[in-house]
């Protein structure tokens, strides 16, 4: 019988507020916990519940494929679950939101037979929500990875809301850098162009990620994308540009619809 097992978890976003209590059950009980969190302050934290936490950050290096760098953090982990550990991975956020490494590592555990699952975490995308007061059921929210946006072909519809993860690394296909210069964001630009006017205005968001720190939220026009200070934690949040039309055929089917049930009924 299997004896090894895998949770991966998510801590939230601000060090020690987000976390939930399963969460934290899970990593006080684990054999061995992987984190991979958005400082050492926060490892420092989570290496307080558990006497063997290991840190994934050193695998990342400015130059190295990020594909790599995530193929060899699933490695790690498995080798530990095939070693009969309980192996927590505590990932901050949301451990299934923009994570290659638990997705895989809970898929690939699972196919050799290990007990493997994920819990949820408060992600970015919450963050950004409370932070700028945005409601996405009110005028709809289409999100994208900001390099993947670039380069495959979308129908964006400007009376939504419409959200970039990751566009400091805009444009890059190699998965090595760590940002790119205003070089790749005049591209993004020009792209952006084809469906907002360059002075509309936009917002770069970075959730906090310590109680001390300060939320980022930052008005600029488009046309400003391409000096501004970014890294892999910022957001790009572009407001609808345009209303939504009403849709009046299919307003008018369903009124057509009500009638006759009523007719039928009456």
């Amino acid at each position: 019988m299997l004896t090894g097992s895998l949770v991966c978890v998510g801590t939230g976003m601000t060090l020690g507020s987000h976390i939930s209590p399963l969460s934290r059950s899970y990593i006080e009980q684990a054999d061995v916990v992987f984190v991979l969190v958005a400082d050492g302050i926060t490892e420092k934290w989570i290496e307080q519940m558990n006497a063997d936490v290991r840190s994934l950050q050193p695998y990342y290096l400015e130059g190295k494929s990020r594909m790599i760098t995530y193929r060899e953090m699933v490695a790690a982990i498995l080798a530990e679950v095939k070693a009969g550990k309980k192996v927590v991975g505590a990932f901050y956020g949301h451990p299934g939101v923009f994570a290659w490494v638990p997705h895989n590592a809970i898929k690939q555990a699972r196919e050799l037979g290990f007990k493997a699952h994920m819990e949820p975490g408060i992600s970015a995308e919450d963050c950004l929500i409370a932070d700028l007061g945005i409601d996405p059921g009110s005028s709809g929210c289409q999100h994208f990875e900001t390099s993947q946006f670039m380069f495959y072909k979308r129908t964006i519809d400007t009376a939504a809301l419409l959200v970039l993860w990751q566009v400091g690394v805009a444009g890059d296909r190699s998965l090595a850098k760590f940002t790119t210069d205003s070089e790749y964001r005049k591209i993004l630009v020009k792209l952006l162009a084809q469906y907002y006017q360059l002075d509309h205005e936009v917002i770069l968001y970075e959730a906090a990620t310590l109680p001390i720190q300060p939320t980022r939220i930052e008005y600029l026009p488009i046309s400003a994308l391409p000096d501004a200070t970014m890294d892999l934690k910022t957001t790009l949040v572009i407001p609808p540009s345009t209303k939504a039309e009403l849709n009046d055929e299919l307003i008018a089917e369903l009124e057509q619809l009500v009638k006759s049930r009523e007719a039928a009924e009456g």
